[in-house]
């Protein structure tokens, strides 16, 4: 145990004011956390309902009833409600802190609330005057600034449906993406900043915008430029930015039902076409207001950061922010410039209460050597986040011992799918190395078996078994729902199927072992990859690592491949190999050693940081490369190549 909450913390949480709310207005009491949990995911119309009316969404008024019913799919929640996620989230005293935004690329810009709202007033004005409506699409090819929040709540307003990418993506899987819902509008940037280098994004964006066929004009931030940048033209009109906000206009949202379209998401793209995720505003409303509010604690007072890009769900799930009246810290450029401890000084800068990364920043953080707790003023800071793949013991010992022992690390996991974490964080729980603290509240979390069985303290598949709010409306284009039920439903029937190995513990956390789809089956010995990596980036010398298990792949018997990248210098020689082999075979199985070690430049990443595991097998299988990984959505995609070279496969 890492942490565990002093009083002061127990007192003043919100999810102790909730448990006091619960007990004066139904007289219900629990005993603990674990009482709480367990009957919010069985008596879900009675934990919904209660969020409703403590999180102050009464205030949009009634509705017929909460739950249709836990079959999964086809659950209707909250029927006849009318509301708009962006009135909740601009509905707070207008003279407080909304945004406080950073970049490599220009000065600091902050926002109230009111000032806030005064942009989306005339940004949605702007956006009608193109003639988007209800259920027309808005895309953003925008980096994670001012600008983007603003556009996305004036869609939002209007009841039309927002989706974005990063600046950093190719125009190829853009348009993968954008192609799928058929925009009205494009909003993008003429370039940005990164690393201390310029990137010109205006060829890209003219591509894409040539490549949607609807569009009634494409909207240019001048951000590398400035407010006089060149317009982007190829999609219909071309504007700038000023001219979209030309009209200053109260902003006054479209009331609309709990599931109507919010935004699109999509899944990474890696192996195939994207899947296009429809989250509906009730949805996400609700279940951000009680994950920010309750699990992380987030109130007016807090100062809350994610290291994100809009291309990733936690751009969605951060600004989700302004829903509990936090102020948002916005960041655009590298989180290692013009040092390692770049965004630890953006920390105490900006006066950060909650600070949100991934695991592998972490990761990189500890190999680095780093000591942010000693070199910045941290006192503000009192919750960790982190999320994009499991975080190891050691990650969580790095935290404590090097940013500060006196806060909530919350090491939790879920995803686009759900735009949200399932697995969670808890103000009121102990903090234990590697572990998640607990299953969020209304989340019906369990650990099957092979045979569909709940089991605690096995490894096992992650699965949701009863419905939350936060579930995907649907796949857009997936008329028939198909796709939506082959994704989710077809291993457990009317269990969603998350995808995650994992293990329940008796104490109620979680350990997340890693993607079911690339476990490591060796004679039996089933073992995710998050437990294999924690162990061979132990040893001296190892930066990071790529395991692949071939069997199942078409290649025979199958063979357990590493690939390894090193420290500056170091070669993979046998005493290099004999270390690795003898770390594993001590601390995992010796059936776990691998039969090649393979030592590689970089190991190949999305753009959120997730190790390409499964499209690597494919491709050691022989399977042709241009079918299995869009090299468009990796943060480094030459480094597929140089693995592949080494390995002997050629190029793809």
């Amino acid at each position: 145990m890492l942490w565990e909450p002093p009083a002061a913390v127990r007192e003043r949480a919100r999810l102790t004011a909730f448990l006091g709310w619960l007990a004066d207005h139904l007289g219900r009491r629990f005993e603990g956390y674990e009482d709480l949990w367990r009957w919010s995911v069985d008596d879900l119309p009675g934990f919904w309902g209660s969020v409703w009316e403590f999180s102050g969404l009464g205030a949009f008024g009634g509705y017929e009833r909460v739950l249709s019913g836990r079959e999964m799919p086809g659950a209707r929640w909250f029927e006849g409600a009318r509301l708009n996620y962006a009135q909740r989230a601009l509905g707070h005293p207008p003279d407080h802190l909304a945004v406080s935004a950073w970049s490599e690329t220009r000065g600091p810009v902050t926002l109230t609330y009111g000032e806030l709202g005064d942009q989306v007033g005339a940004a949605a004005a702007g956006l009608r005057r193109l003639g988007v409506g209800k259920g027309d699409r808005v895309a953003a090819f925008l980096p994670n600034i001012p600008e983007t929040l603003v556009a996305f709540l004036a869609t939002a307003t209007l009841g039309a449906v927002w989706s974005s990418c990063a600046p950093e993506f190719g125009a190829e899987s853009v348009l993968d993406r954008f192609t799928q819902i058929r925009p009205k509008v494009l909003l993008t940037v003429d370039g940005y900043r990164y690393g201390g280098v310029d990137r010109d994004r205006r060829a890209v964006a003219g591509r894409i915008a040539s490549g949607l066929p609807d569009l009634a004009a494409t909207v240019t931030v001048g951000y590398l430029g400035g407010r006089k940048a060149e317009l982007v033209e190829g999609g219909g009109r071309a504007l700038g930015w000023p001219d979209l906000l030309a009209a200053p206009t109260p902003p006054e949202p479209e009331p609309v039902a709990f599931d109507h379209p919010l935004w699109v998401l999509y899944s990474s793209g890696t192996t195939g076409l994207p899947k296009a995720i429809v989250h509906g505003h009730g949805g996400m409303l609700i279940e951000h207001l009680k994950y920010l509010a309750l699990q992380a604690d987030l109130g007016p007072d807090d100062r809350f950061f994610w290291f994100t890009t809009t291309g990733w769900m936690m751009w969605n799930f951060l600004v989700s922010g302004l829903l509990t009246g936090s102020t948002l810290v916005l960041y655009d450029g590298s989180p290692v410039h013009p040092g390692p401890e770049a965004l630890w000084e953006l920390a105490e800068r900006a006066g950060i209460t909650y600070f949100g990364t991934s695991a592998p920043y972490i990761l990189a953080q500890r190999q680095s050597g780093t000591d942010p707790g000693r070199h910045h003023d941290l006192s503000r800071l009192r919750g960790v986040g982190s999320t994009g793949a499991p975080l190891p013991a050691e990650g969580f010992e790095w935290v404590y011992e090097h940013v500060g022992s006196d806060l909530v690390l919350g090491s939790v996991s879920g995803g686009t799918d759900v735009c949200t974490a399932f697995v969670a964080s808890c103000p009121l729980l102990p903090v234990y190395a590697g572990e998640c603290q607990c299953r969020g509240l209304g989340a019906p979390v369990e650990v099957y078996d092979e045979s569909g069985k709940p089991v605690v303290d096995q490894i096992g598949e992650l699965v949701l078994t009863a419905p939350m709010p936060c579930m995907p409306v649907g796949f857009w284009g997936d008329e028939d729902g198909s796709r939506y039920r082959e994704s989710y439903f077809s291993t457990f029937p009317g269990v969603w199927r998350h995808g995650d190995w994992a293990r329940l513990t008796p104490r109620g956390t979680v350990v997340i072992t890693g993607r079911s789809d690339s476990t490591l089956n060796r004679g039996g010995v089933r073992m995710g990859t998050a437990e294999f990596y924690r162990v061979v980036e132990q040893v001296e010398g190892v930066v990071d690592s790529l395991v692949v298990d071939t069997s199942g792949a078409g290649a025979g018997e199958g063979r357990l491949v590493l690939f390894l990248v090193l420290a500056e210098g170091r070669v993979l020689d046998d005493a290099q190999r004999r270390r690795i082999a003898g770390a594993i075979r001590s601390a995992l199985s010796p059936r776990h050693v691998p039969d090649e070690m393979v030592q590689v430049p970089e190991v190949p990443r999305t753009l959120s940081g997730k190790k390409l595991e499964v499209p690597v097998k494919r491709l050691l299988a022989g399977e042709d490369a241009s079918k299995v990984v869009n090299l468009g959505t990796l943060a480094n995609p030459s480094s597929v190549e140089a693995l592949l070279a080494a390995a002997g496969k050629g190029t793809p």
